[in-house]
């Protein structure tokens, strides 16, 4: 390592001073995950910064080949604990793609609902928790608020609070609960009424501007280098969402609005991911209003006791909370996964970590940490 050599004071006589390593973790930070971080100092200034992974992998992809479809689901709602139903999405979409099994209608908009709904659940963990890294406990509480009101319609339709595991292939277990969808009405307007405030209460607050504002900026072309999506990438202005420029389930048929920044910094990943709630907000709003008009019918497609997805591949990808998610399933006509290979969105987002820190000081390390919205079970798998 090169010695710099510094002068202390007038006169004082010169001192070879060198870098030095510091371990950040492995420990478990608010809802994240256990993550390392090896850091190299320059005084209190970041030099090179290595995100260490692998603590809490546990093999995913390989547990998917010996599972049947059914199972799969089961172990794919987990890698994201924030998107549990986002996460089970991809794989019956993929087995659907194969298989060429036509989901019907009012699964399709199920979906769709559910989709937006568990968004919401994942903006507002991170809308309360990010202010809470950087010393502010008041958000937190409001956002946990509005998350019990939506998690009581899912729970009570899907049984779980976390791991949904109401996707099936070609469909959804069971149908929607008498009275659910007014429920549903309900719960999202008394959030949309109250998400302003917490909005009011932190996003113009002259600390937070100050610890977010300039800091952790990242651009177009280390977003495109590093595979980075979803509200890290739109703060940085890149205009992409599969809900509007790949659609699927009924989001070709809605007005998907895609928010940008161009700052590309903390307060602007912060002010999406706000903005981003809102528009999931509406999009539930539309689905609970074509879910009423559409008349009585099935809610899955009956499937024979055991499942074989005849022999092909094909890539699923779908536009989960924290980014692009991604499906690559190879079968060779069993009842299960040849190869399921697994594309998260926390990947790719926190491995751009080495580009952003060098050059911030250490106190914002926790601020840019934060503001890259990623869950560590969806990079190890």
């Amino acid at each position: 390592m090169t010695e710099r050599v510094v002068g202390i004071g007038a006169g004082a006589k010169e001192l070879a001073t060198e870098d030095m390593i510091l371990n950040i973790g492995p420990q478990h930070p608010s809802t994240h995950g256990v993550l390392r971080l090896r850091l190299t100092l320059d005084g209190e200034r970041i030099a090179t910064a290595e995100p260490i992974i692998g603590y809490m992998h546990r093999g995913a992809e390989k547990l998917f080949e010996v599972r049947d479809y059914r199972q799969v689901i089961m172990l794919a709602n987990r890698h994201d604990w924030l998107a549990g139903f986002a996460n089970e999405l991809g794989v019956v979409l993929a087995a659907e793609r194969l298989l060429g099994m036509e989901v019907p209608v009012r699964a399709v908009w199920a979906r769709t609902l559910l989709a937006e709904l568990n968004r919401v659940l994942s903006h507002l963990m991170f809308l309360g928790s990010y202010p809470l890294e950087l010393g502010a406990i008041t958000p937190v509480f409001y956002a946990f608020d509005e998350r019990e009101r939506i998690q009581a319609v899912m729970e009570e339709i899907s049984g779980g609070r976390m791991h949904f595991m109401f996707n099936r292939v070609g469909g959804l277990k069971e149908d929607l609960p008498y009275g659910w969808l007014d429920r549903v009405t309900e719960a999202v307007a008394v959030t949309r009424r109250k998400v302003p405030d917490i909005e009011n209460l932190i996003l113009n607050n002259e600390i937070f501007l100050a610890r977010t504002r300039g800091v952790g900026v990242l651009d177009q072309e280390k977003i495109l280098q590093y595979g980075v999506s979803g509200p890290v990438a739109r703060a940085s202005g890149i205009d992409f969402d599969l809900r509007r420029d790949q659609p699927y389930l009924a989001y070709p048929e809605l007005p998907v609005k895609v928010v940008t920044r161009s700052a590309g910094d903390c307060h602007s990943r912060f002010e999406v991911l706000f903005d981003q709630l809102k528009v999931s907000l509406d999009l539930a709003d539309a689905c609970v209003d074509k879910l009423r008009s559409l008349p009585p019918g099935p809610i899955n497609q009956r499937l024979p006791k055991v499942l074989k997805v005849p022999e092909g591949h094909t890539y699923a990808w779908t536009e989960n909370p924290l980014g692009i998610n991604g499906y690559y399933l190879v079968s060779k006509g069993d009842k299960t996964p040849w190869r399921l290979k697994l594309r998260s969105a926390s990947y790719s987002n926190i491995q751009v970590l080495r580009e952003v820190l060098p050059g911030h000081l250490v106190a914002d390390m926790i601020a840019i940490l934060g503001s890259m919205f990623f869950v560590v079970g969806d990079i190890d798998k």
